[in-house]
């Protein structure tokens, strides 16, 4: 999940200058040339389905539910990291770690939040679109450029973002949603406020991922899951939501939760040792699909003619970015660049 975008953003920022060339998988030898869309694609459908099992169990704390979650990150983390022979806080990388943990952890929580308030397409769209905020952030902070292609992708998303939230101060208090021929009077804006504050937590850890690039993925991992648990128990405690599922199928659904994430989180580790970060951020977009036709078969919710627009705007902008930053990593003299000249232009 986007959310979920956490780990998809540690993956994707790490095993480029190291898994490639030190396999955490030495078994996985494949010949197929579409493995890695593939294995991309189905990691895609296991953070979808950690979206829907966080909507659908009403009856515990989302911040719980992520608790839960972290769980699943930290336990295979610590063997993988002890196996490497890693250190599991670096000096000289220490602070930004715990900044790492601290604005990816406040990111998935508000996530979580957003996805029990809001349409599951919705939310899934609005934090899809982290990685387009990147390019702000890393002009804030690590002084890198932000040509016309940045503002041109950053405006598509703002304006599908708008589509998606309807803010009322716009589109009015008593919106008609031609697909469902529902009046909605009540606008509730902590789920959008929730959304849109995730993915900029979300823009931050991509940023301060860049400047943790070498260490192994493992220990960022870690930390990552060690810090998040005991985060999310004193926020759990301070709310009075540290409590066992009572339901028999809500604990099921709870260490499912923590099996998708896991699952989903070595799928898109393999799929980066098979391919490309960027097609691989572009088969990742198949999570919004998954969470518009989950948001039909398990909520039946239709989704509004802005939403889709928005979506379709949001998504546009991800893959555009994705197919850039591609198209960059490729030699000077490939011919596949030139003919994606138009998108390594400034």
């Amino acid at each position: 999940m986007p959310e979920h975008l956490e780990l998809q953003q540690l993956v994707g920022g790490v095993l480029q200058g190291s898994v490639r060339h030190q396999s955490l998988f030495p078994w996985s030898q494949c010949s197929c040339p579409y493995l890695g869309i593939i294995l991309a694609t189905i990691s895609s459908l296991f953070f979808s389905l950690c979206s829907v099992i966080v909507k659908g169990l009403v009856d515990i704390n989302p911040i719980e539910l992520a608790t839960f979650r972290f769980i699943g990150v930290l336990l295979p983390s610590i063997p993988i990291a002890i196996y490497k022979e890693e250190s599991f806080f670096p000096k000289g990388k220490r602070i930004i770690l715990v900044l790492r943990c601290f604005v990816g952890t406040t990111g998935l929580m508000l996530s979580f939040y957003a996805f029990r308030h809001m349409p599951l397409a919705d939310a899934s769209v609005i934090i899809f679109s982290t990685p387009v905020f990147v390019a702000i952030f890393a002009r804030l902070f690590l002084r890198e450029s932000c040509g016309m292609f940045n503002v041109l992708t950053i405006f598509l998303t703002l304006i599908g973002v708008v589509l998606i939230t309807r803010p009322p101060f716009l589109f009015g208090y008593g919106v008609h949603n031609v697909a469902d021929e529902q009046v909605v009077s009540n606008y509730d804006v902590w789920g959008p406020v929730a959304a849109l504050s995730s993915t900029l937590f979300g823009a931050n850890a991509y940023v301060l991922l860049r400047a943790l690039k070498g260490l192994h993925f493992s220990v960022i991992m870690t930390n990552f899951g060690a810090f998040a648990l005991i985060y999310t128990l004193i926020v759990c405690y301070y709310l009075g939501a540290l409590c066992w599922p009572l339901c028999g199928s809500d604990r099921l659904l709870v260490i499912a939760l923590a099996l998708f994430s896991f699952g989903g989180q070595i799928l898109l580790t393999l799929a980066l040792q098979y391919e490309q970060a960027g097609p691989v951020a572009v088969a990742r977009s198949a999570d919004i699909v998954f969470a518009f036709i989950w948001q039909i078969m398990f909520f039946e919710e239709t989704p509004s003619v802005y939403s889709i627009l928005g979506a379709l705007l949001v998504v546009s902008s991800v893959v555009l970015s994705a197919l850039r930053k591609w198209a960059l990593a490729l030699p000077r003299d490939s011919e596949l660049r030139k003919k994606l000249f138009f998108l390594v232009l400034d």
